[in-house]
Parts: structure tokens; sequence; C-alpha cells
């Protein structure tokens, strides 16, 4: 699978000591993801990986992952990607996102990739691709901008 590309190093220092657990602590609380089988992959300063094997219950009519489900796990992919730069002491939400569907989600597992853009102090701005994986082939099944808003004082 391809790895969106990576701002410059400088861009990608965490403001939070404790930014990996803050994340994955994060994470576990979002029941949304665990009721749909998401599980946290890969996960680096301004990047974020969200992994979600097929279930049949997470598709449309024609048995694609449905349009709602790829949105959710490349929302979340990109939220964490910008949270992983957040300072302690601070939470995320997503003020907005744009996302285009590329090819049907027809896969056995699906795969988001968030990205930090650029890092403020209180907007982050993300990109997110997500991918479709069948029988060890990537299809690139959707594209995604969005702008996080750092909740200051929400630990």
């Amino acid at each position: 699978m391809p790895h969106t590309a990576r701002p410059a190093k400088h861009a990608l220092e965490p403001r939070n000591p404790d930014w990996e657990a803050t994340v994955r602590t994060s994470f576990a609380r979002q029941r949304v993801m665990s009721l749909i089988g998401a599980e946290l992959g890969a996960l680096a300063p301004g990047h974020c990986e969200i992994r979600l094997p097929f279930r049949d219950d997470l598709t449309q009519q024609n048995g694609y992952f449905h349009a709602g489900i790829t949105s959710t796990i490349v929302d979340s992919a990109g939220g964490y990607s910008g949270y992983t730069l957040m300072p302690a002491g601070s939470d995320v939400l997503t003020v907005e996102f744009k996302l285009n569907l590329l090819a049907p989600a027809d896969g056995d597992l699906l795969v988001a990739e968030g990205q930090v853009l650029k890092s403020g102090r209180n907007l982050v701005i993300t990109r997110g691709e997500v991918y479709a994986i069948r029988n060890g082939k990537a299809t690139h099944c959707a594209t995604m901008q969005q702008t996080l808003m750092t909740m200051h004082g929400k630990a």
C-alpha cells in the first residue's frame, strides 16, 4: 500500500511527551470503533492507520463496505494523526472533512491512513486515504481532506 507523503520532520514533533498512550487510550474509548470492529494500526507522530476487517453487516446493497463505514474510519485516522501532535491536556474534534469515493470499497480488509499536512495551535489539516485489500491487492477507494480543532483543556 502506498503511504501518503510525510511533511518535513520539524512539523512532526509531538507537543505531548505521552502522545502514544494518550491516542491509544482515546481510541479505546471510541465505542464506534469497537462496534464496527476497527483496530488501531501503525501510529507515529503525524500519522495514524486504522484497519477494519470485512463483515457482512458493514456493507451496502452490493456487498461493498458502506461509504458511511469508509468515512468513519478515515475520519478517525485523520483525527488521530492530528491528535498525535496536540498538546497534553487537550482533545481533538473534527470541524469538517471532504471525502471523495474513488472506487467501490470491495475487499477483505479496509485500511485508512491519516497524515497531518499542517499542525497549528488550534487547527490541524490532515489528509486521509482508504484502501480496500483483496487477495493482497490494494485498491485506492477514497481520499479525504480534513480540518481538526484542538480542544484545549479537555484532557
